[in-house]
């Protein structure tokens, strides 16, 4: 794989460019023209993400899906058990309970709102304009050491607790690489509601002409984080679509 490098035409195009004259439109255009181009971006049907997560010492591998038409799961293999987290066939958002290991519904409102982020497959800010979303730059700001362009991306309202609220996130991108390292979003609901929850990128490298972030960090801003290691990335994947599917309790008579 290879990691990120700007190209000579990019960097002297950005170069060129007078920092105030940028625009989130162009920093965005920019981020896709980068990470491989919107062509490519667009071929993109589904994606597979293996990685490990270290939970007190332990490795634990997980298998990530995303698919274009709005199917997603977590699939995680613990103690040589498989359990299933943010599954979504479409229709039903499910996960299995990490006490009881039973396949349990979400609620109406938290499948709305799910539904709703698969509008973003594969990335947030493909065809914003499209799907009604706004973008603000705000300036810049140094994440990490390192400055970036902080964008407001305001998405379509989500459901809290019955009442409407709208989605927003902060996006930082690098302001010489042009892609995000970091993103930024108030918590609504649970007990760390009220809180900003804080998702780190970076080790960007090369998938079949996109490069994706190989490290992720996911946590509350200024708090304990949860580091992520993507060891393999597979683009369109062929993934039996039985295994979205709730796993209805078998009755006596059928057993």
């Amino acid at each position: 794989m290879k990691t990120l490098k700007i190209s000579i035409a990019t960097l002297l195009l950005a170069l060129a460019m007078p920092i105030q004259a940028q625009t989130a439109d162009e920093i965005i255009a920019n981020y896709f023209e980068i990470t491989g181009g919107m062509d490519n971006w667009n071929k993109m049907e589904g994606m597979k993400m293996s990685a490990k997560v270290n939970q007190g010492g332990m490795e634990i591998p997980l298998e990530i899906y995303q698919m274009k038409d709005g199917r997603q799961m977590t699939v995680i293999n613990f103690q040589g058990k498989e359990l299933k987290q943010g599954v979504y066939d479409g229709e039903t958002l499910w996960s299995h309970n990490m006490m009881t290991m039973k396949a349990e519904k979400s609620d109406a409102e938290q499948t709305s709102n799910f539904k709703l982020n698969t509008n973003d497959f594969p990335d947030s800010f493909m065809n914003y304009k499209e799907k009604g979303y706004t973008v603000e730059l705000l300036g810049k700001e140094t994440i990490d050491g390192a400055e970036t362009f902080k964008i407001k991306l305001v998405k379509e309202p989500i459901t809290v607790d019955g009442e409407q609220k709208d989605d927003i996130s902060f996006y930082f991108f690098d302001a010489e690489n042009f892609v995000p390292i970091a993103v930024q979003t108030e918590i609504t609901s649970g007990p760390a509601k009220g809180q900003t929850s804080e998702t780190t990128m970076s080790d960007y490298q090369e998938v079949d002409g996109i490069y994706f972030p190989f490290a992720i960090t996911q946590g509350l801003k200024g708090g304990q984080s949860q580091p992520i290691i993507i060891d393999a990335i597979e683009l369109n994947p062929s993934v039996d679509a039985a295994a979205f599917s709730f796993p209805e309790e078998m009755t006596e008579e059928k057993k």
